[in-house]
């Protein structure tokens, strides 16, 4: 039975929607165990990008912001660099009224210039015709490292700053508008954070799963926050003393 406090938590989320993070993990390995080559598995990857994203607010999901190249995915070999930025374009040019006419606004995170221009180009119409919509808020992390983001929203603070204001401009720089993730799921098996959203994430649920993203479905999201629901988050608190049993030890009651 949920305590009061988890359903004061919950009714608190359900006024907002949830913030979902995906790391998007297996699409290499899952080509390489079907004979093909790793771009294969790119390609399937943004398919399963499509239906996550169809049916995201049919589970309460408000924002969704998923990891599609990280700072240090530049280490992989140049053609598949290439092919993944390609498919990004081709994503954003494909579903781009999709995106608007289902009410979804993309925003992109990371550094904007070290990508070809034709994708930054892609990115921003994209950003600008759905900026608008509520429905969803579609959040890319490209060329992205969170260690990075972190150091340029401190770069600019007085070393004078006491730590209030470097937390202070810290959730203003990472977390304001968007908020902290309430879940974050990785695909693929692996269980780290691979440097996506630290600061977003100290207080998310994890969920870990060895389904290759190209194989997820919205059963396997609709699955993953049904068992984020089904945990009880007290951010360093207590549940409610109500629901809290005693332990009667000697002529003392304790809170359990």
């Amino acid at each position: 039975m949920q305590s009061a406090f988890m359903r004061n938590n919950f009714a608190v989320q359900s006024e907002s929607g949830l913030h979902v993070a995906i790391i998007m993990d297996g699409n290499g390995r899952w080509a390489t165990q079907r004979g093909l080559p790793r771009a294969a598995g790119h390609r399937a990857g943004v398919a399963a990008v499509r239906r996550t994203v169809e049916h995201a607010p049919d589970f309460g999901v408000r924002r969704l912001t998923v990891y599609a190249f990280s700072a240090d995915n530049w280490r992989r070999p140049s053609a598949e660099v290439q092919s993944i930025f390609w498919l990004i374009r081709a994503y954003l040019r494909i579903e781009c009224e999709r995106l608007r006419s289902a009410g979804v606004r993309l925003e992109a995170i990371g550094r904007r210039d070290r990508i070809p221009k034709g994708l930054l180009s892609e990115i921003e119409r994209v950003e600008s015709i759905t900026a608008a919509n509520r429905k969803l808020e579609l959040r890319v992390a490209v060329d992205y490292s969170s260690r990075d983001a972190i150091a340029r929203a401190c770069a600019g603070l007085p070393e004078s700053a006491s730590p209030k204001h470097v937390r202070a401009a810290l959730d203003a720089s990472l977390s304001a508008g968007h908020g902290d993730v309430d879940l974050l799921i990785r695909t693929g098996g692996e269980k780290r954070l691979s440097d996506f959203l630290l600061w977003e994430s100290a207080y998310a649920e994890f969920h870990f799963t060895p389904c290759m993203w190209p194989d997820f479905q919205p059963a396997d999201l609709d699955a993953a926050i049904n068992a984020f629901r089904a945990r009880e988050r007290r951010f360093g608190s207590v549940p409610a003393i109500a629901s809290v049993p005693a332990l009667q030890i000697g002529g003392t009651r304790w809170l359990r």
